[in-house]
C-alpha cells in the first residue's frame, strides 16, 4: 500500500473557495425562489467577454494548427520568444525596468506558480505571509512539509504571520524575526490595499539583510490607477538580487478560465545550498519547468500576445474601467450603508469592517439569506482577517448596481 504525503492531513477543512461553494449550493437547494436573486460577489472571477484581439489571435492560431505548413507541436517549456519578447517589453523595458526575455516563464497561471516554485525550494526555509492572506501561500507550504500543525484560530505552527490591519494600512512591515521567503502581493487580495515605492523599499532592505527571498504576486498590478504607486517590485533598487514576480493574464485580459501567466526569475538571483555554496535559481526554475510541464497552448500564448497589441491595451483599459465602477459603485453603497470600507481604489476589492459583532461567517450567512448576495468571509484569508469580509467587483453593472441597491438595506 502506498503511503501518503500527511502533510495534507494538517490543512484546515476545505479550501476557502470549495467551502463557500457548498454552502450557497446547501442555502439554493433549500430556498429555490430566493436563489434566482443570487449574485455572486465572493470568488474573484471575472464576467466580461474576453477582449475582441484575444479572440481573433486564438482563431488564427486554431487555423494554423489545421494546416501542415503551419502546424505547431511541443512548443518551448519556457513559452514561445514571441509573448516572452512582448511582455519583457511592454510590462517592464517600457517602465525602464531591466528584465530579459528569457528571465520570463509562461505558464498556466500565478495561483500555480505560487505552488509550482516550492519545488526548487529547501525545507529549511522559514515563511512570513502576511495575514489576511490568499489562502494558495498557506496552504501549499502546508503541503510541502514547511509547516507545524494547525493551531484553533487555523494558522499553523512555524509559520511566520505578518499582521495586516487598519493601522498599518494593511501593509505589513518587516518584522524583527528572520524570514527566508517571504510573500507580498499588491495591490493585495484581500483587502485591496497597495504598497508605496518607500514600503517596498524596506522590504527589499530586509531581504537583503536577512538573505530572504520575496516573492511578489503582482497579479492585479493593472488595476493600479494612483500614478505614484509602483506596478513591480522590480521598480525597486536591489530587487533582482532578493525577488521573483509572478503575474497573471486572468484578471486583467479576462484569462481565469483560459489560463495564462508568467513568472519573472532574474539571473541574478542566488540561494544556498546546506554546504554554503551560493547558486542561480534561474537554471533549477527552467529545469523544473522542462522536466514537468509543457508551458501553455500555442492559440492561448497567441491570445495573451494580443493583449500588449494596441487594440488589445485599449480593449483591457475597458474592462479595467468597468470592473473599477463597479468598485466605486460598491463602495460607496457600503458606505451609505454605515460600513467603514478599505480597498476599491487600486484593486478591484473592497475590504468591509462588520458590524454588530458579528463573526464573518455569520456575516456571509446573514448577507446570503437577507440579502442573497454571496461574499467572501475574512477569516478565510486568515486570523487577522476576522471582523472583515471581501466583496469582489467582478461582475455585471447591472448586478453591481442591484447589490449596492441590496447594500444599503442592510
Amino acid at each position: 500500500m502506498a503511503y501518503l504525503n500527511e502533510n495534507y492531513l494538517k490543512l484546515q477543512a476545505g479550501y476557502l473557495f470549495p467551502e463557500i461553494a457548498r454552502r450557497v449550493r446547501e442555502f439554493c437547494d433549500a430556498n429555490p425562489e430566493a436563489a434566482k436573486r443570487l449574485i455572486r460577489c465572493g470568488i474573484g472571477d471575472v464576467t466580461e467577454p474576453l477582449p475582441r484581439a484575444a479572440i481573433e489571435a486564438m482563431k488564427r492560431a486554431v487555423e494554423e494548427l489545421g494546416h501542415r505548413e503551419t502546424f505547431r507541436g511541443y512548443g518551448p517549456e519556457q513559452g514561445y520568444e514571441f509573448l516572452r519578447s512582448a511582455i519583457a517589453q511592454h510590462d517592464y523595458c517600457d517602465r525602464n525596468i531591466e528584465i530579459a526575455d528569457d528571465e520570463i516563464f509562461v505558464s498556466d497561471g500565478s495561483k500555480c506558480d505560487c505552488g509550482y516554485i516550492l519545488d526548487i525550494l529547501g525545507d529549511q526555509n522559514k515563511v512570513a505571509v502576511p495575514d489576511p492572506v490568499y489562502p494558495v501561500y498557506v496552504d501549499t507550504n502546508v503541503m510541502a512539509g514547511h509547516s507545524g500543525p494547525a493551531r484553533k484560530d487555523g494558522s499553523y505552527d512555524a509559520i511566520l504571520y505578518l499582521p495586516c490591519n487598519a493601522e498599518n494600512g494593511f501593509v505589513p512591515e518587516p518584522p524583527i524575526e528572520h524570514a527566508d521567503l517571504v510573500y507580498l502581493c499588491f495591490p493585495n487580495n484581500p483587502t485591496g490595499a497597495v504598497a508605496s515605492r518607500e514600503q517596498l523599499s524596506r522590504w527589499v532592505d530586509y531581504a537583503h539583510e536577512h538573505e530572504a527571498l520575496l516573492l511578489f504576486d503582482a497579479a492585479y498590478e493593472a488595476y493600479i490607477l494612483q500614478p505614484h504607486i509602483p506596478h513591480s517590485i522590480f521598480e525597486i533598487p536591489g530587487a533582482r538580487e532578493c525577488a521573483v514576480e509572478l503575474r497573471s493574464f486572468s484578471k486583467n485580459g479576462g484569462f481565469t478560465g483560459v489560463r495564462c501567466g508568467f513568472t519573472v526569475m532574474p539571473k541574478s538571483l542566488l540561494a544556498r545550498t546546506e554546504n554554503g555554496r551560493r547558486l542561480p535559481f534561474h537554471p533549477l526554475w527552467q529545469r523544473r519547468w522542462s522536466t514537468k510541464a509543457n508551458s501553455v497552448s500555442y492559440p492561448v500564448q497567441r491570445g495573451a500576445e494580443a493583449l500588449y497589441s494596441t487594440e488589445g491595451r485599449a480593449e483591457i483599459r475597458v474592462l479595467i474601467d468597468h470592473y473599477m465602477g463597479n468598485a466605486r459603485i460598491l463602495r460607496v453603497a457600503a458606505e451609505d450603508a454605515g460600513l467603514e470600507v478599505f480597498g476599491g481604489v487600486n484593486a478591484p476589492y473592497l475590504w468591509v469592517k462588520m458590524p454588530n459583532g458579528l463573526t464573518s461567517w455569520q456575516m456571509f450567512d446573514q448577507m446570503l439569506r437577507k440579502l442573497n448576495v454571496v461574499i467572501t468571509p475574512g477569516a478565510g484569508f486568515g486570523a487577522q482577517g476576522e471582523g472583515y469580509f471581501r466583496i469582489s467587483a467582478f461582475n455585471s453593472r447591472e448586478n453591481a448596481e442591484e447589490v449596492a441597491r441590496r447594500l444599503r438595506n442592510l
